[in-house]
């Protein structure tokens, strides 16, 4: 059996990446050009910005992906982009190149969920890993419990009703003065204080998640006191926010009777087994 070189392209956000997979574990390539640079100067990703560098650079990645892999573009068998959710205007650069490249070549083309490009990242992290198992996705965009039955069957279970962790860990850090990406600067800070002081935990009923509440308690302390102890103040924050993702995930473990944990989000992939809860 012959083996399958598939091109992936991801444009949803602040990043223009392509990879080379072979037989869908074996990553051959995989070159990132990351906008953080350009977007700091905001505080935040720009959806304009974002799109207008994708177009700049999408060609050089794809080509970069291509050579680093040791292969030909006339070897790639399948083409894939990601389609969404992201930011639509960066979505567009990469599915009309992908579309562009799969027509010249005379390959297949196959539009990629977003959330499912997470799970199915794992697999190639842990390349043992085997459906079901219970998904907790956790990014700048997205905050997801996800029931994987099979490689194409899920079953959403809970997700965020307004923002998600990590872009509230990044509105968080622009609020008290931290620059762009705040989720390090915050996570960093929180190590020299306490969680001493009082923030509001969301009451959602099932397994979504609100993180609004939260951000808007840090917002309203931090105008009020420009004075507070920040280590305290992100100590605080970010053992709140984590609490959160923990009892949500218990509570979707309990239900599900899963043995399997999956971890996974923007910085990679970690896979528990068999944890007692």
């Amino acid at each position: 059996m012959s083996d399958t070189i598939i091109l992936g392209i991801e444009t949803s956000c602040d990043e223009t990446s392509a990879s080379i997979v072979k037989n869908g574990r074996e990553v051959l390539s995989n070159i990132i050009n990351s906008q953080i640079d350009i977007h700091k100067i905001y505080g935040g990703v720009v959806p304009e910005i974002a799109s207008r560098a994708h177009t700049e650079c999408i060609s050089q990645v794809v080509e970069l992906a291509v050579s680093r892999a040791g292969i030909k573009m006339s070897d790639i068998d399948i083409i894939s982009a990601t389609y969404g959710p992201g930011l639509v205007g960066a979505l567009l650069v990469g599915v009309s190149y992908a579309k562009g490249l799969s027509y010249s070549l005379d390959k297949p083309l196959i539009g990629v969920n977003h959330i499912e490009g997470h799970i199915a990242g794992s697999y190639i992290t842990h390349k043992e890993l085997i459906p079901p198992f219970l998904c907790l996705i956790i990014s700048g965009g997205h905050t997801h419990l996800v029931n994987v039955f099979d490689y194409t069957e899920f079953e959403i279970l809970g997700r965020t009703k307004d923002d998600a962790i990590g872009e509230t860990f990044d509105k968080v850090a622009r609020v008290i003065g931290m620059p762009y990406p705040g989720g390090p600067k915050i996570d960093e800070l929180a190590k020299e204080g306490a969680p001493t002081i009082s923030l509001p935990k969301s009451s959602i009923d099932g397994l979504d998640f609100s993180y609004s509440g939260l951000k808007t308690a840090i917002i309203n302390l931090h105008h009020k006191n420009p004075d507070i102890n920040k280590a305290d103040l992100c100590s605080s924050f970010q053992k709140v926010a984590t609490e959160m993702l923990i009892e949500k995930t218990i509570k979707a473990i309990k239900e599900t009777d899963l043995s399997k944990l999956v971890l996974c989000g923007r910085s990679g992939c970690k896979f528990i087994h068999k944890r007692r809860i």
